[in-house]
């Protein structure tokens, strides 16, 4: 039987680091065992924030790669301050009392000049491209991946111009997502961006979201057929890795400015103060890009020399980091709009055989997961008391030598499961 072509649209792509980049890295990996071909498109000279080679030995080596050189603002930008581009490039944005007058500055532009994001320049050129690639072989489908939620607006485009089948991915919710009020906004810029996402939503043959939560929002402004495909953990030979002598709590992954857990510190510190054998064992590890707000708020809660501080580590460090602490922290902020969202390391995390504390809203998809797979604890944001409840669980499981993980249900995660649910949509 004739393998189907699907033309697969995206910015983050190796030596991109990060969780955006593993998604359609891995749906490529399997999508051939399924009967389909993949032909991905990326930015020739893309400007990551976050780079790891380690993810270049994942491409197939049969894999048809197309690219174009795009032009990055972050690069231009970068003239008037090379510190403040790059943090925000990798979504590090400082709390609005403490921002520079350039942060502002670039804040504003990024927001209101770059619509619906800063790789907008990208879609006329690569529009033009892929239409006479597709012109001269034959595609069945095309999907985009965002964000950048500019590439679906490529998506739209080729729709039009080719009639073929578009599918738009949806990592994470658009006019919704947390940062997405950070812009400053003007009333112009807001409309626009909710114009685009409504266009996108309702020309779109199919769309792909990665939490139900975004689903039940996408439902209400469409009615084109929403699926949830999760992000999820890749099966991969595991050497023993020793945990870790002490209280390790490890946190693997960017922790920006807004998500900074000032109550988790508070707990912290008092967990020290009162209890010695807990001040004694204890260590917070923190592997990814970390913001000067989340430094500052731990030393002002003296937990600096009990911070192990690595810095990005590539995706294997990260993957023997989660299986030698004792505990993995996933963090998220406070808000209703963060309900949907569920970290890609999630899934990584509930596969490392080490429980879990996270912390975030109420009644959360990520709370959801980790209740249903048993992989962990969850406490509510605001609930102090309930979050150092857990930790002394937790610590005294550990003293006891019983602290475990005991997962269930996890199969239906693994990235060749979730690629046969896309396989079977496309």
């Amino acid at each position: 039987m004739k393998s189907k072509k699907v033309l697969i649209i995206a910015y983050y792509w190796p030596p991109a680091g990060g969780p955006g980049v593993q998604r359609w890295l891995k749906f490529v990996k399997y999508l051939p065992n399924f009967g389909i071909e993949p032909v991905v498109f990326v930015p020739e000279n893309a400007s990551y924030p976050i780079t790891d080679d380690s993810l270049i030995n994942d491409i197939p080596e049969s894999l048809e790669i197309l690219k174009l050189p795009i032009k990055e603002p972050y690069a231009l930008a970068a003239i008037l301050s090379k510190k403040r581009t790059g943090t925000l490039a990798s979504g590090v944005i400082s709390e609005e009392r403490k921002q520079s007058f350039i942060e502002k500055v670039l804040l504003f532009v990024r927001g209101n000049l770059f619509i619906p994001d800063a790789r907008v320049s990208w879609v006329r050129p690569s529009v033009i491209f892929l239409q006479d690639y597709i012109a001269n072989h034959h595609i069945d489908t095309i999907v985009t991946t965002g964000p950048p939620h500019s590439l679906h607006l490529i998506g739209e485009q080729l729709k039009q111009k080719t009639k073929l089948k578009w599918v738009a991915d949806f990592r994470d919710p658009w006019t919704t997502i947390g940062y997405h009020k950070a812009l400053k906004l003007i009333g112009y810029a807001n409309r626009k961006h909710e114009k685009l996402e409504k266009k996108v939503l309702n020309q779109a043959d199919q769309i792909i979201v990665t939490s139900r939560k975004t689903q039940a929002e996408f439902q209400t402004k469409t009615d084109k057929p929403v699926t949830v495909i999760t992000n999820g953990y890749d099966v991969y030979k595991r050497t023993s890795q020793p945990k870790d002598e002490k209280f390790t709590l490890a946190h693997i992954g960017s922790l920006l400015s807004k998500r900074n857990p000032v109550l988790l510190w508070k707990v912290l510190k008092e967990l020290i103060l009162e209890d010695d054998a807990f001040k004694a064992n204890f260590k917070l590890r923190l592997a990814g890009v970390v913001s000067d707000e989340v430094i500052g708020s731990l030393e002002e809660h003296e937990l600096l020399s009990y911070v192990e501080q690595l810095g990005y580590v590539s995706h294997t460090k990260a993957q023997e980091l989660q299986q030698t602490a004792r505990v993995l922290l996933l963090l998220e902020i406070d808000s209703e709009d963060t309900k949907a969202i569920i970290p890609g390391k999630l899934f990584e995390y509930m596969v490392s055989e080490t429980p879990i504390l996270a912390i975030g809203p109420e009644d959360s998809d990520v709370e959801n997961l980790i209740n249903t797979t048993n992989t962990g604890l969850y406490a509510v944001a605001g609930d102090t008391d309930g979050m150092k409840c857990l930790i002394l669980s937790y610590f005294r499981q550990f003293q006891n030598g019983e602290l475990k993980s005991h997962p269930i249900g996890l199969a239906q995660f693994s990235r060749k499961t979730l690629t046969k649910k896309l396989a079977d949509l496309l």
